[in-house]
């Protein structure tokens, strides 16, 4: 049977960084994430009793190694769950593919898991999907609850992530300019432990996280952008300071941030957003979107990309093969 499923990739408004249990990608603190309307990853799997392995491709390559082990993890504990004995057959495509730090981790195992079930029909209730994703990125447990949402670290012995509110209630408007980096975001959550500043970071988060579920909850964009702002500087200033000094910026990242700036200063509202990578996020009101966006294009970026808040993932029947 096949199965295809479409999720939106996320990006970190209280952004996790580093993991309590690296088996089972359990963070040491609750973050908040919103989903990007403007991209997605589409995945179709096939069940077959033919195939002597899974076959996995994701862009147009077939991945090893590493990538490939993060994705049986998923595939195998479906396996166990659904008592299935065949192998799968995945082809997965993100909707751009330059640019590092945008999310689409999140967006492809939320996608897979979705699409990995409907194709076996198993029925599963959505808290053991969240905690099944996780398994394959920490972040697909937010893409897969959609809008605004919020991961637990812990709550009642579960880790997994629930909507905040629907997607259209928030008037959020985002711009992102996609930027290339080869560092892998697993290195820089392994890194953060070794900073100095590590544990100020969990002390800060606790506050951040109610602050910003409050601006969400009242549609503050404002407080919203401020606050990922602020915790994207907590978060860079903890990953440099690790052990191996890692800056995941690169000088476009730089002159992005000094425009958003003068931004602010010439009476347009917006604030920068960076997750572990160096492409940029800008959150502003969906009205400023284009202004936004223009002084991007001015300043020599090609690729930018407007969207407002992207809603939980869905089946499709415009499979990949």
């Amino acid at each position: 049977m096949k199965a295809t499923a479409v999720a939106h990739p996320i990006q970190g408004l209280v952004k996790y960084h580093g993991l309590k249990d690296k088996e089972l990608r359990i963070p040491f603190h609750d973050s908040i994430s919103v989903c990007v309307a403007a991209m997605h990853t589409i995945t179709t799997v096939e069940t077959s009793q033919l195939l002597r392995e899974d076959l996995v491709i994701i862009n147009g390559k077939r991945i090893e190694g590493e990538a490939f082990r993060r994705v049986e993890v998923v595939l195998n504990k479906l396996r166990n769950m659904a008592d299935y004995p065949g192998h799968f057959k995945v082809f997965s495509q993100n909707s751009i593919t330059t640019g590092k730090g945008l999310g689409f981790s999140a967006s492809g195992f939320a996608a897979l898991g979705i699409a990995a079930c409907a194709a076996l029909n198993f029925n599963i209730d959505y808290m053991s999907l969240s905690e099944l994703v996780r398994l394959g990125a920490g972040s697909a447990t937010r893409s897969l609850a959609g809008s605004f949402a919020i991961w637990y670290a812990d709550k009642n012995g579960k880790s997994y992530a629930e909507q905040i509110v629907n997607p259209e209630t928030v008037n959020l408007g985002m711009v992102i300019v996609p930027i290339f980096s080869s560092v892998k975001t697993d290195e820089a959550h392994n890194e953060v432990l070794s900073s100095p500043l590590f544990k100020a970071r969990l002390n800060y988060v606790a506050d951040i996280v109610d602050a910003m579920k409050k601006a969400i909850e009242t549609g503050d964009i404002a407080t919203i952008g401020k606050l990922a702002e602020e915790d994207t500087l907590n978060l860079h200033a903890s990953t440099m300071t690790g052990k191996a000094h890692m800056v995941l910026w690169e000088p476009e990242t730089i002159r992005i941030i000094k425009e958003v700036h003068k931004m602010r200063k010439e009476g347009l509202p917006a604030w920068y957003s960076i997750d572990t990578g160096p492409s940029v996020f800008i959150n502003t009101f969906t009205e400023c979107m284009e202004n936004v966006a223009a002084r991007l294009h001015n300043l020599g970026f090609s690729q930018v990309i407007a969207s407002r808040v992207g809603g939980k993932p869905f089946l499709t029947n415009e499979h990949l093969f």
